[in-house]
C-alpha cells in the first residue's frame, strides 16, 4: 500500500505517527540520500552518519516540512546538504575518497577494462570533490542526481539562476580539471 503513496501523503501519516509509512519513505529516499552526501563528502562514513542524521531530524521535525516550497525529496537533500556542511567545517580534514564503493558490484568483464573504468570514475570522483562546495552541490545536484534546476535551487535555497550560474562554472572547473588529470586526446594516443 505504501508504494502507491506519494512522499507527501507518507509524510502525512508519518506525522500521525505511522511507523510503516516512515519505514516506507526511509527505504524510497535513503539510497538518494545516502549518495548525495558520499558524493558531497568523498567519505562513506560521513555519508552513512549524514544520512542518519537526516533521517532523524524527519523524525523530529517533520512538522517543519512545506509543500509549497519543494518536494519531499528537495526537504530532504536540503537537511542532508546543511548535514553534510556542518559536518566537513566540524571536521576540517577530508576523509581519504580511496574507500571502495561498496554500492557498485564489480562487472563482470576483462579486468583491464574493468581497471580502466575504476580509474577513470576514480579521477571524476576526485575533481568532483576538489571543487568549491558551492559548485559541488550544483554539479552533484544536477548532473548525478539529476535534479531540475528549480528543484536543486529549492534544496540549495537559491534562486534558479544561481544553480545555472553554479553549474556552468562547475562543469567548466571539472572540465579543466580532467583535462588537466587526463591530458588532451593527442596527448593519449601518442603517450
Amino acid at each position: 500500500m505504501e508504494a502507491t503513496l506519494t512522499d507527501a501523503e507518507l509524510l502525512q501519516a508519518v506525522l500521525a505517527g505511522d511507523e510503516e509509512a516512515f519505514t516506507a519513505l526511509y527505504r524510497r529516499r535513503q539510497r538518494a540520500v545516502y549518495r548525495f552526501a558520499y558524493e558531497m563528502s568523498g567519505s562513506a562514513v560521513v555519508a552513512e552518519e549524514v544520512t542518519q542524521e537526516v533521517f532523524l531530524a524527519l523524525m523530529r521535525d517533520a512538522r517543519r516540512y512545506d509543500a509549497s516550497r519543494g518536494t519531499v525529496a528537495t526537504y530532504l537533500y536540503g537537511i542532508a546538504r546543511h548535514q553534510v556542511l556542518r559536518m566537513l567545517e566540524k571536521d576540517r580534514k577530508m576523509v581519504s575518497i580511496d574507500e571502495t564503493d561498496q554500492a557498485e558490484p564489480a562487472a563482470q568483464e576483462d579486468p583491464l577494462v574493468e581497471l580502466t573504468r575504476r580509474e577513470r570514475v576514480e579521477l571524476v570522483r576526485r575533481a568532483v570533490l576538489s571543487l568549491p562546495a558551492n559548485y559541488r552541490e550544483a554539479v552533484v545536484l544536477c548532473d548525478l542526481h539529476e535534479m531540475g534546476y528549480e528543484e536543486a535551487a529549492e534544496a540549495l535555497g537559491c534562486a534558479v539562476g544561481t544553480i545555472r550560474s553554479r553549474l556552468h562554472r562547475g562543469r567548466a572547473l571539472l572540465v579543466e580539471k580532467l583535462s588537466g588529470l587526463l591530458g588532451s586526446p593527442r596527448e593519449r594516443c601518442t603517450a
